[in-house]
């Protein structure tokens, strides 16, 4: 019998459970399994499954555990002791305060990501003050609106879930936001997360590979490709794939076997991604004034001086992550 199984004939050996005690058991096991955090997964999952807010599970525990979910709370610890990641499990992450729909198109929004949102609406307030309406006031371009409706065009590439762009037009609505992927089932997620956020009617979604979407337009192009070559961007954004290819067997077994390679592999160093849009950077419109990225250990030097050689900005700056790691790199032309 395998463990799970075991964990299974434990479980109903111990009927009737409280929902304490049903938490209490999951945790146990998912330790032994090597699962990381294995109390907040546990929690997490018997959330999702009692349709349950966090102090409603704590004001619950002692309450009888429901034996009609006896067997789907043992599918989902199992699936949890293989390795998925317990916000493809649930379908959600929370991102920025906001609430996010993840699916193994997408890779899992982290919070160090957070950190690049910030140091963006940062830069972008500074330059655009008149564009600093947040939601709730003057979405509709009442308040904040400036002068001959000076506001950035943003372009959030490789959007994944959507987690940057949403976030930036759902709290800067007088903001222009076009976020672009190459997967079109990751679109897919990014539009539900924008609808689930009323950003989606401000909102342009593109697939196509890096800047190549927003390139001058060609007069071989279609009228559809059309509508988005060419556009002028003020800010560009960018969590690309950075994860050297030659590191991904080493991964964790949650982001190597389950989270899209797609989204992780950055070619041989990592740094693919980055030099690709730099090489593309001639083929827009006008460069950006601000480029902010986010970048994996060990690389902010060698991208933070790909942006200070190309010489178009003034200000090129490195922002750790909250575990000290040189994170993100932002270039700004003010």
């Amino acid at each position: 019998m395998n463990s799970t199984g075991r964990f299974g004939d434990e479980l109903e050996a111990r009927l009737p459970l409280t929902i304490g005690e049903a938490c209490l058991q999951a945790s146990l096991f998912l330790e032994a399994e090597g699962v990381g955090e294995p109390r907040s997964n546990a929690e997490l999952l018997l959330m999702h499954l009692l349709g349950l807010e966090r102090a409603e599970l704590l004001r619950d525990l002692r309450d009888p555990f429901p034996q009609a979910e006896l067997e789907s709370w043992k599918q989902l610890i199992a699936r949890k002791a293989a390795g998925e990641p317990v916000q493809y499990i649930i379908g959600e992450q929370w991102f920025y305060g906001l609430p996010y729909t993840v699916t193994p198109a997408v890779l899992v929004p982290r919070p160090e990501t957070e950190l690049l949102v910030e140091a963006v609406f940062a830069a972008v307030d500074r330059l655009w003050p008149q564009a600093q309406a947040t939601a709730g006031s003057g979405a509709d371009g009442s308040v904040g609106a400036g002068v001959g409706g000076d506001v950035p065009t943003v372009v959030d590439v490789g959007t994944g879930s959507g987690a940057i762009g949403v976030t930036l037009a759902a709290l800067r609505p007088l903001w222009r936001v076009c976020a672009s992927d190459l997967s079109p089932d990751a679109l897919a997620v990014a539009r539900s997360n924008a609808a689930r956020h009323g950003a989606a009617a401000r909102m342009t979604f593109v697939q196509g590979d890096l800047l190549g979407p927003f390139a001058m337009p060609r007069p071989e192009q279609d009228a559809a490709a059309g509508q988005i070559a060419g556009l002028r961007i003020d800010v560009l954004v960018s969590n690309p794939p950075y994860i050297p290819a030659g590191d991904i067997p080493a991964l964790q077994p949650e982001v190597r076997d389950h989270e899209p390679r797609l989204a992780l592999d950055g070619g041989d160093d990592g740094l693919t991604p980055y030099r690709r849009m730099m090489e593309q950077l001639p083929q827009l419109a006008a460069l950006p004034r601000i480029v902010a990225f986010e970048l994996g250990l060990g690389q902010a030097d060698a991208v933070a001086e790909m942006l200070r050689q190309y010489g178009a900005w003034s200000e090129v700056s490195i922002i750790p992550d909250y575990a000290g790691i040189d994170r993100h790199v932002i270039a700004i032309q003010s």
